[in-house]
């Protein structure tokens, strides 16, 4: 009896088996924009790569760099790539303009943007910003939320002028043409000024009166998506993030390997140790509650007019 048991079982493994290589015969081919060129931010996707986390759950992940950073999601709507990288807020502005968009996954669970400012003593809360000059590299909606800190702070925002300094935004403050920035990422911007001389300090938006959100999430076309794939993906991020916090240096290596011409320096080192705890460590996990409040939050600023349903955009992976 006991050896028909054993057989029997070995001869349900062997099916099972079989059925799994079937089923991952044919790889899915899945097509990943980025929100920008590749750094510490993408991590858990860059070791899912290379380690063959992807492939193990019958992936074949296409990753690309947008040429311009504003194309992802509308290419997305466009179903010209399966996946691309959004920011809560931008992606909250697409849902309520009408883009055919919906979340699959978040990739930063935290706030990255600061207002940042030299650490000289001169400005030592929002409220010594009164009559300062503050750059920024997109004007437009962050103007609203600049304006939200401030007034936190009881300073009204048309006390200082606001200069768009497009992407030179260390160098600016750096050089004493601004006196504070805005969009500057806290795992990179401090690092960099402090590598070139530098010695800053930040103003966390959540911490003046701004909602928390998830800085970087995946979005997939609402009328296209594959949700057994992207539930694959979002189990292999998980993976890869596990591993990443598990063995933050040898991931390092793993994960400079991937273009090590690019990636391997010092700043991103430091911004790899400093973005550890922000990659989510259940990318599948929706939080209803927080896209809502961040979607009434851009409503009263006026950013959106309407509040999107996020029963329509928010999928259960």
């Amino acid at each position: 009896m006991t050896s028909f048991k054993t057989k029997f079982s070995a001869v349900l493994a062997s099916v099972a088996l079989l059925f799994s290589n079937a089923v991952f015969a044919k790889e899915k081919q899945l097509t990943l924009m980025l929100d920008w060129f590749v750094n510490p931010n993408h991590g858990p996707i860059v070791i899912a790569q290379q380690k063959g986390m992807f492939a193990k759950e019958g992936l074949k992940v296409t990753i690309q760099e947008p040429a311009d950073p504003s194309v992802p999601s509308k290419l997305v709507a466009a179903n010209q790539v399966d996946l691309a990288i959004s920011y809560q807020p931008s992606f909250l502005i697409d849902v309520a303009s009408g883009l055919p968009l919906v979340w699959s996954g978040t990739l930063l669970a935290t706030p990255l943007n600061t207002l940042t400012v030299l650490d000289n003593s001169k400005i030592n809360t929002l409220a010594d910003l009164k009559g300062k000059t503050v750059g920024v590299s997109v004007s437009g909606s962050d103007e609203a939320i600049i304006g939200r800190m401030l007034k936190n702070d009881g300073v009204d925002f048309s006390d200082i002028k606001i200069v768009n300094v497009g992407w030179a935004l260390s160098s600016s403050l750096a050089s004493g043409r601004v006196d504070a920035i805005w969009g500057g990422m806290r795992n990179f911007e401090s690092h960099q000024l402090e590598l070139e001389g530098y010695k800053s300090k930040s103003f966390y938006p959540e911490e003046h009166g701004i909602p928390p959100y998830d800085e970087l999430m995946f979005v997939a076309n609402a009328k296209h998506y594959d949700k057994d794939a992207i539930t694959r993906f979002n189990k292999a991020l998980e993976l890869a993030t596990q591993y990443i916090v598990n063995h933050p240096e040898q991931a390092w290596k793993e994960f400079v390997a991937y273009n090590p011409d690019t990636l391997d320096n010092e700043l991103n080192h430091r911004a790899w140790l400093d973005t550890l705890t922000r990659f989510a460590l259940r990318p599948s996990a929706m939080n209803k509650q927080r896209y809502d409040d961040y979607s009434h939050f851009m409503q009263q600023l006026n950013i959106i007019k309407t509040i999107p349903d996020s029963n329509s955009y928010l999928i259960d992976f």
